[in-house]
């Protein structure tokens, strides 16, 4: 039955395929843009009423995520503006905070939703290895990478494909969300990114964090300890939920050169 609800929709599917602005390629969109982020917002509210959020006021490590947030807001929307995409940002309401978890991991929801944990930090090292990472994770959410995994696991599904689906009121997207973004990440595995998802971030994100000020090529490093904290045990959480298979370094090389066209030294 499933499989028959996913062939008599295909037609359907088609019709949900956009265009992303910045990645430029196709991808399935079942979801409507405006119920994820407001989803997302609920999730992130209840996320850090859970957890413990470190203050900026007292924590240099916090206003260092804090800085390094509002650099990257206004070089993606400077990206944007430059390309007459300013009004895809319009419903972004970005909040970025630090949260006190050993987890080496962080994470962006729809809408600009930045979290940081602070067992990220011993391994990032620096702030420029840090923007990176954040920048990697923003450019997961301006790609909607969320939105195509999900569609694409509501096809595997077969829910939501017949029409609208209203994210608030149907358990089983909801489930699929909290597979997806960091704060269902204890209610089960969180699904992984495609290979090319990984590349549009890497490429993505390298170009926003240098344009923010911070040398791009602090990526080869901090990846060399991403690999280097795993001591041949279980991965750091930011590895095991976007795979980093061998070539990823090598990619991230090859990426450089563009990224490094957009770098300008804080102070220059």
């Amino acid at each position: 039955m499933k499989k028959m609800i996913v062939l008599l929709s295909i037609p359907l599917i088609m019709g949900a395929c956009t265009t992303n602005s910045i990645t430029g390629r196709s991808q399935l969109s079942l979801l409507n843009d405006t119920e994820l982020q407001s989803m997302a917002q609920q999730q992130y509210k209840q996320f850090l009423s859970e957890n413990k959020v470190v203050s900026s006021s007292t924590s240099k490590d916090a206003e260092m995520v804090r800085r390094i947030g509002q650099r990257l807001v206004a070089a993606v929307t400077k990206y944007y503006k430059d390309k007459g995409l300013a009004a895809e940002l319009e419903s972004y309401q970005w909040e970025y905070n630090l949260v006190d978890s050993k987890e080496a991991n962080a994470w962006c929801m729809p809408g600009g939703k930045i979290v940081v944990y602070t067992g990220l930090l011993p391994i990032t090292q620096n702030e420029a290895a840090l923007a990176v990472v954040v920048g990697h994770e923003i450019s997961h959410a301006l790609a909607k990478h969320g939105n195509e995994r999900m569609s694409q696991e509501m096809v595997a599904q077969g829910i939501g494909v017949a029409g609208g689906v209203l994210l608030s009121g149907n358990q089983k997207v909801s489930g699929i969300f909290n597979s997806i973004y960091g704060p269902g990440a204890q209610l089960g595995v969180l699904l992984p990114n495609s290979r090319k998802q990984e590349l549009e971030a890497d490429k993505f994100g390298l170009i926003f964090t240098a344009m923010s000020g911070y040398n791009p090529q602090e990526a080869i490093p901090l990846w060399e300890r991403m690999a280097q904290a795993s001591n041949g045990q279980s991965p750091p959480e930011f590895m095991s939920t976007h795979p980093s298979e061998s070539t990823r370094i090598q990619r991230l090389r090859e990426l450089m050169p563009e990224a490094l066209k957009y770098y300008k030294p804080m102070g220059r």
